[in-house]
């Protein structure tokens, strides 16, 4: 029997998904809404795979997979969303996360990737596999010895905060959440090895990743 824990708060979702996986034989489903009872769960039994969902209050599905890992780094943890995870790959995959599976994915998509995950071997989205290849703006370190690989949507977050916006004003000029833009300003932080957007600005400065007519 393959044990399989869903973490979502939203409860029609892994409702949904509990009876489409359960049509397989083998599968045999527990579900939780809150993250913050997760880790209890993961501690009391044993499952074979882990579906967390990115987005969710107290405990996203990036700290949940830390903490789920960090307690027993052979679980396999696989990042079930609706939203695009993109501008979180990097950090979901230094995480330990093995893989990532949409809430659009059909029944049989559903299992194919767990299955695979089972196998080590993890179903990427096609749309993220292109966007992979993409190598983005890389500073090859002429000032310094850092080497920084950043994506489209990277660039456009540091070009917003080199005009000195505030978080609201970029997510609303890129059309995104202030959560998800949070996600990516963390991301970046951890790219330039810094802490603060004024730090990473600087550190953007001295790679030439900024335009001197940006910065004023």
């Amino acid at each position: 029997m393959i044990n399989i824990l869903i973490v979502d708060d939203h409860l029609s979702i892994i409702e949904g998904t509990k009876m489409l996986l359960e049509q397989e034989p083998d599968f045999n489903i527990t579900v939780e809404s809150s993250s913050l009872n997760a880790m209890n769960l993961i501690k009391l039994n044993s499952y074979d795979i882990l579906l967390f969902d990115l987005y969710m209050p107290h405990l996203n599905g990036l700290e949940l997979s830390k903490q789920a890992l960090a307690y027993n780094p052979e679980l396999v943890v696989l990042i079930y969303t609706g939203f695009d995870i993109k501008p979180h790959f990097n950090l979901l995959v230094e995480a330990g996360v093995s893989g990532f599976l949409s809430k659009t994915s059909s029944r049989d998509e559903l299992v194919v990737g767990i299955r695979s995950a089972l196998k080590k071997q993890v179903i990427l989205p096609l749309s993220l596999v292109r966007e992979l290849k993409r190598p983005g703006i890389i500073s090859d370190g002429t000032t310094s010895n850092q080497k920084v690989i950043l994506t489209s949507l990277e660039e456009q977050i540091l070009l917003e905060l080199s005009k000195g916006k505030s978080t609201r004003e970029i997510a609303t000029s890129l059309s995104m959440s202030q959560r998800s833009l949070e996600y990516n300003l963390t991301a970046l932080y951890q790219k330039f090895g810094v802490r603060t957007r004024v730090d990473t600005i600087a550190k953007a400065k001295t790679l030439g990743l900024i335009p001197e007519e940006e910065l004023k």
